[in-house]
């Protein structure tokens, strides 16, 4: 790999003010509180026509309604596959607010709903569309890449959106195809797609508050420990964790290994959301969450995105009940956005 077929672009300084991992927790509910909303969200659901499309990183109340009441639980990719072939016509997007506005984008005809819309994502943030198009437009000879985990601005400008479950392919193809590739936000997803690919790639520089705070060293210690334990890795993580991985891979590939694997223990290196689809997944298995904050560290769950968290029993009910936290795109950029988005579900329906 030499310096011109990797290069770096800007680093966007989040507000210290941002809620940290770890630093929002469900509500307490009083006696028989969750028990009624969950009742009463289960009857909204059809009474609305709406769906409820839950991300992995959510609180397993909203995943365990999502599947019971035939909605879906899945990643980004499979989120947005599902809100468009589903024919409810109100979408309650469980998750980020980047996940809504892609739902709304796939789904311009549908109601896109949201728990809450306070609810933001590091890597959104991380790359604010006046400064990231400008960075785009000053370097015409790239093929713009983007992560999913952006607004629908910066999908408008982009070639191609991918999750982490086919960037790696979608940059293989285009790097057979001999194309130099601009990559946003994520600068660890961009760094192993980089050098599992070989592509010439100019990372923007932006990254994930919850994966960037898994740490190498006690990450190998942990697995000292345990030498039974398989380690599995999202790759947004920093280089050195992923370096440890016996597994790397995106949520749903992850959960495919935590079944698969032999190693009745796992280590996990991604939002602690995703262990309640892993226990359905494995119920015979122990999983481990990888160390966040280094030695001493005393937060309890500082694997959990704490906008993730945002999402809970009480709001979900009360956005179906008023209708409120809707999602708009404005219709030029989402039929722009329509384009970059397509191409990522057409490229892995085709794959697949």
């Amino acid at each position: 790999m030499t310096d011109s077929s990797y290069q770096q672009a800007p680093t966007i300084t989040l507000d210290p003010g941002l809620p940290l991992p770890g630093s929002i927790t469900r509500p307490d509910y009083a006696p028989g509180e969750r028990d009624a909303l969950i009742s009463e969200i289960k009857s909204l659901l059809p009474e609305k026509d709406a769906v409820l499309v839950a991300h992995y990183y959510t609180d397993e109340d909203l995943q365990m309604i999502a599947d019971a009441t035939g909605g879906t639980v899945s990643d980004s990719l499979e989120m947005a596959r599902f809100g468009n072939r589903h024919p409810a016509r109100t979408l309650v997007v469980a998750g980020v607010r980047f996940m809504g506005e892609t739902a709304k984008i796939l789904n311009p005809e549908k109601r896109v709903l949201m728990p809450t819309l306070q609810a933001e994502c590091s890597l959104d943030l991380g790359c604010p569309p006046e400064q990231f198009i400008p960075f785009c437009d000053a370097h015409p000879d790239r093929t713009v890449v983007v992560y999913a985990n952006t607004c629908a601005e910066v999908k408008a400008r982009a070639d191609w959106v991918v999750t982490s479950s086919i960037a790696v392919d979608v940059v293989k193809y285009l790097h057979a195809q001999g194309k130099k590739i601009l990559w946003g936000p994520d600068r660890y997803l961009g760094d192993y797609v980089q050098r599992i690919s070989g592509a010439d790639m100019l990372l923007w520089q932006a990254s994930c508050i919850v994966h960037e705070r898994f740490k190498a060293a006690a990450l190998q210690n942990l697995a000292r420990q345990y030498p039974d334990a398989a380690v599995l890795v999202h790759p947004e993580s920093p280089k050195e964790v992923i370096a440890l991985a016996d597994v790397v891979g995106s949520t749903t590939q992850l959960i495919n290994a935590a079944q698969n694997l032999p190693n009745k223990r796992l280590i996990v290196a991604t939002d602690n959301g995703i262990f309640y689809k892993m226990k359905l997944a494995a119920p015979d298995k122990i999983f481990m969450e990888a160390p966040s904050a280094g030695e001493g560290a005393t937060c309890e769950s500082c694997a959990h995105c704490p906008w993730m968290a945002m999402n809970h029993l009480r709001n979900l009910a009360e956005v179906l009940r008023n209708g409120n936290n809707e999602i708009h795109v404005d219709p030029e950029i989402g039929r722009r956005a329509l384009r970059s988005t397509q191409r990522m579900i057409d490229f892995a329906a085709g794959r697949r």
